[in-house]
């Protein structure tokens, strides 16, 4: 989940976002992040896709952010509060206990999957910390004590991706059936690996196309057949076409005089 990576206008005028993110300590490949919304009025948030899940506080409760398959539109108040733990792709199952299609494009609360005094108890935690990243990853921590981190398949499946890859070559590449690589991949990414390479090559095409680099360039860098390619999966997985997706963003980008902010970022998808 792409929790922050394009917020658009409201007609609200003076949005922004304070956003901060680090390395996780204690999860190869995580980034934990806090964000706090500024805005005259409450104002919708995009949600991209990035093929990430989240353990998340926000509002005072616990909740695990699934695998989105497309943009979601979420209302942001003023002055909320957000902190995250965000996995690497298909590592968020694990650590959690739950196969990842379970939670495919929902928001659930921890209390859902954990017992009720295991939530409570960290519940209590996280809000008191100074530092609520610190706190969540030591709920991670403790969720994945008992369970085997060290599953080859998904960053086989991303390393193949990377090579362009299809199907059947991923498939042999780790010895699984066309039908065992799905299933797999459904357990660990939340979808099948076709899916998975949509939502990742968005990722490696936002990032140029904020740069500035002419569209028909960014689908050449990103992997797509053409512009038109480009264009046809930007609408199909964020609901709106490229250039408006990147005018929302910039329309909510902090102002420079802010000490503390940034522009929206997020991780690209990764």
């Amino acid at each position: 989940m792409d929790l922050f990576l394009n917020a658009f206008n409201s007609d609200t005028g003076d949005v922004f976002t304070v956003y901060e993110e680090r390395p996780a300590e204690r999860f190869a490949g995580a980034v934990v992040w806090s964000r706090v919304r500024e805005s005259a009025a409450p104002t919708p948030v995009r949600v991209l896709p990035d093929g990430c899940m989240d353990l998340l506080w926000m509002d005072g409760e616990l909740l695990v952010a699934g695998p989105d398959t497309a943009a979601q539109i979420v209302s942001g108040a003023a002055g909320q509060h957000y902190t995250g733990l965000r996995f690497a792709p298909g590592r968020a199952a694990a650590v959690l206990g739950v196969a990842a299609w379970e939670l495919r494009d929902q928001r659930v609360p921890l209390a859902a999957l954990r017992s009720d005094r295991l939530v409570r108890e960290w519940s209590e935690r996280v809000a008191d910390a100074a530092d609520r990243g610190v706190v969540l990853e030591l709920l991670a921590a403790q969720l994945a004590e008992t369970r085997d981190l060290a599953d080859p398949v998904p960053s086989g499946v991303l390393r193949g991706l990377r090579r362009g890859l299809d199907v059947p070559g991923l498939a042999r590449g780790l010895a699984l059936s066309e039908r065992q690589l799905r299933r797999r991949c459904l357990d660990v990414f939340g979808y099948g690996p076709k899916t998975l390479d949509r939502v990742l090559r968005l990722g490696r095409a936002l990032g140029p196309a904020r740069d500035g680099l002419p569209f028909a360039q960014v689908a050449t860098v990103a992997g797509y057949a053409d512009q038109a390619h480009l264009a046809r999966e930007v609408r199909a997985l964020t609901g709106v076409p490229l250039g408006r997706l990147l005018a929302d963003e910039a329309e909510q980008a902090a102002p420079e005089a802010a000490p503390g902010t940034t522009r929206p970022g997020g991780s690209g998808g990764q």
